[in-house]
């Protein structure tokens, strides 16, 4: 973990809910895809955190969704304001984990540490899937960047009016050696439930701290309870112990 002052460089909205924020500084504490980081907002007690997309040597990119009073006021931001911000923060993907042909399963905002994984995967050489999942066809998002890396890139809508219909284990399939997927804990539960591959599970918990030292974002595991922030926020999906 490492703290530093990040100077907003471009926040710009996707859609009408998300937006993509780009933030300069000392990038040196983000070695994995998967990884978080926790931003400091004026008047707020609890930092925001948020998986970052992307790097390059001197910033990354977060995407994220206004829900609440926090991510809106960070929606209002302007670029050359700088944001407090902790980097480094959980574990990140094993880009080995998911075989040679990985899927890249996501639901919503759940597709941000992804596409930054889709990067690392190409580098090895593996060739990954990703398969994006939305409600509705005005919510889509990120399907062109992906499609650029050029991976195959399906998009599932739930009612139908974009790519496939349904939801994203409608479009899994077996001819892959691996999964890695982000999203809704009820998304990443069917996708367990629909697959019998390896794969790694990145959790999206509400977090206190985000370090560790409230234990505000445990998942029950074979381990015991495990924290989101400190222990994931990716797990194994063989670990995972879900609730009845």
């Amino acid at each position: 973990m490492k703290q530093g002052q990040f100077t907003i460089l471009e926040n710009t909205a996707l859609t009408g809910r998300v937006s993509r924020l780009r933030l300069g500084g000392d990038v040196s504490a983000i070695v994995r895809p998967g990884q978080f980081v926790d931003l400091r907002l004026e008047g707020f007690f609890l930092r925001r955190p948020f998986s970052v997309c992307d790097r390059d040597d001197a910033s990354f990119l977060l995407l994220y969704e206004r829900v609440g009073r926090g991510t809106e006021l960070l929606s209002a931001l302007p670029p050359g304001r700088t944001l407090d911000v902790l980097t480094g923060l959980g574990n990140g993907f094993d880009p080995e984990h998911g075989g040679d042909a990985p899927l890249l399963i996501a639901g919503g905002t759940g597709l941000s540490p992804l596409y930054g994984l889709a990067k690392a995967l190409l580098k090895r050489g593996k060739s990954p899937t990703a398969i994006l999942g939305f409600n509705t066809a005005s919510e889509v998002f990120f399907e062109e960047d992906f499609a650029a890396l050029g991976i195959e890139t399906l998009v599932c809508t739930a009612d139908g009016s974009r790519g496939l219909p349904g939801f994203v284990t409608a479009a899994m399939d077996r001819r892959h050696t691996g999964f890695y997927a982000c999203g809704p804990e009820a998304m990443l539960r069917a996708v367990c439930e629909t697959s019998p591959m390896p794969g790694e599970l990145s959790f999206d918990q509400r977090m206190g701290c985000g370090f560790g030292a409230c234990m505000g974002c445990t998942v029950l595991t074979k381990k015991g309870p495990l924290r989101v922030c400190r222990d994931g926020p990716v797990l194994d999906r063989e670990d995972v112990l879900w609730a009845d």
